[in-house]
């Protein structure tokens, strides 16, 4: 499959808000999540299924065929594709060493185990789009360099090799009108360069996460096919962006906290981080994404792959 290079869209060069103090928190954070991503890094990565694997025995759904993700949606799998649900997906996460979100609603891979993707959706209620034009790339890749800096003194304890953020393989763009969010950030470790590329496709009561798992060598090569599978999401009646009414429940933090992680919904749900939070709601937006990454973000972005072996996990 030939390659095709991704265009980087480029967002404002000023930053909407201080950012230097985001560093600590977000090393902080990436520290209680540190011993996951270890040993995530320490296992190794993806690789083809053997025929007749028990990972090859899950119920995989083969296309063409229109599956169902939960109740929530539609995805048109395409020849060449196989699916599985759920409760599949997450026994498919267990087998290969991951830890599931509890938020799956599906998992696409290629035939042949090329490349894979995640489906998940996050009932955060509606995120609204006031920030799309104000998605500053280069404070938030910033933000996602300093944590990282961060993080590396206690890998070094360790004797991991430092992450390096090479820079936005895609910057963070807005699509108004399939209200979907994008992004993807290069990184470098111990001499290899992964991409973990991220969609978020925006719904009235969550948004679902998607994140394609492939290396840097062939990802560029590989999103056309993606994003055309992508292309055939279609929400449930009531369920659309579009469907919004009033009284709905409104999601806590806006597109740049998406792109950071998420983390105001972990700090609203758990209740971590109540004062600063309070201080955040004056306007440091992205300084709340910081705070309180996911899991599953810290491990998708940090954690590369090792192609001879199973499972999301990567070294």
């Amino acid at each position: 499959m030939p390659r095709s290079d991704t265009a980087a869209h480029s967002g404002p060069m000023h930053p909407p808000h201080p950012l230097p103090i985001m560093a600590p928190w977000i090393a902080f954070i990436l520290c209680l999540l540190f011993p996951a991503v270890l040993g995530a890094e320490e296992k190794g990565g993806k690789a083809a299924i053997a025929p007749d694997s028990a990972l090859d025995r899950l119920p995989w759904i083969q296309g063409p065929k229109q599956v169902q993700l939960d109740d929530r949606a539609t995805l048109q799998i395409p020849q060449g594709f196989r699916f599985l649900e759920a409760k599949a997906a997450r026994d498919f996460l267990k087998a290969t060493g991951n830890r599931p979100s509890g938020q799956e609603t599906g998992l696409l891979m290629h035939t042949r185990a090329e490349w894979w993707v995640i489906l998940e959706f996050d009932e955060i209620g509606y995120v609204k789009d006031d920030e799309k034009s104000d998605l500053d790339a280069q404070a938030l890749l910033e933000s996602y360099r300093r944590g990282t800096e961060e993080m590396n003194r206690t890998r070094e304890d360790r004797g991991s090799p430092p992450i390096r953020i090479v820079g936005w393989h895609v910057a963070p763009n807005f699509n108004d009108v399939s209200k979907n969010l994008e992004w993807s950030v290069e990184a470098e470790s111990g001499g290899h360069r992964f991409v973990n590329y991220n969609v978020r496709l925006l719904g009235r009561k969550g948004v679902t996460k998607v994140t394609l798992i492939e290396d840097r060598a062939h990802v560029d090569a590989t999103l056309p096919e993606f994003r055309e599978i992508l292309r055939s999401h279609r929400y449930s009646s009531g369920e659309s962006y579009a469907e919004y009414r009033q009284g709905d429940r409104i999601a806590q933090y806006g597109l740049g906290a998406l792109v950071l992680g998420g983390a105001a919904a972990a700090a609203a749900k758990f209740g971590l981080f109540g004062p600063l939070l309070v201080f955040l709601k004056k306007g440091w937006k992205l300084v709340a994404a910081a705070v309180v990454g996911a899991a599953m973000w810290v491990k998708s972005l940090f954690t590369p792959r090792n192609p001879r072996e199973g499972g999301w996990r990567r070294h």
